[in-house]
């Protein structure tokens, strides 16, 4: 599989898979007009890397803000690499939020409560 690398815009994160490492990242603000159309192929791609994953894989998730029809997007997302984690392969994801914020140490701590994957929260001082 080919990497996938996808530069930030003022709506949309910053993306960067290396499925030969098992390296994934998300990064930036995600609040695009139509997040269907921007995280399918995303989630296409983790369908496709599900089937001859790298021996360990790790999503690091690092959003400044993203909308409501994001998060079910990235829950999605995240029940892509849930699957693979359910099929006995090493899988980890990191979330990322700043200290002091709130809102997206709580949507972290939301997606780890449903999710059946290994899941770090992580404060930094700057994202």
């Amino acid at each position: 599989m080919e990497k996938i690398e996808i530069k930030e815009t003022s709506r949309t994160p910053s993306v960067s898979f290396d499925p030969e490492l098992g390296l994934f990242e998300i990064r930036g603000k995600s609040v695009p007009e139509n997040s269907n159309s921007f995280y399918t192929p995303l989630l296409h791609y983790i369908e496709k890397y599900g089937g001859r994953p790298a021996e360990r894989t790790v999503l690091s998730v690092k959003f400044e803000f993203f909308n409501t029809s994001s998060s079910n997007r990235i829950h999605a997302l995240f029940k892509r690499f849930e699957r693979i984690s359910l099929a006995d392969r090493d899988v980890l994801i990191r979330w990322y939020c700043e200290k002091g914020d709130d809102n997206m140490r709580d949507a972290g701590r939301d997606f780890k409560t449903i999710l059946q994957v290994p899941f770090e929260i992580i404060e930094v001082d700057e994202l």
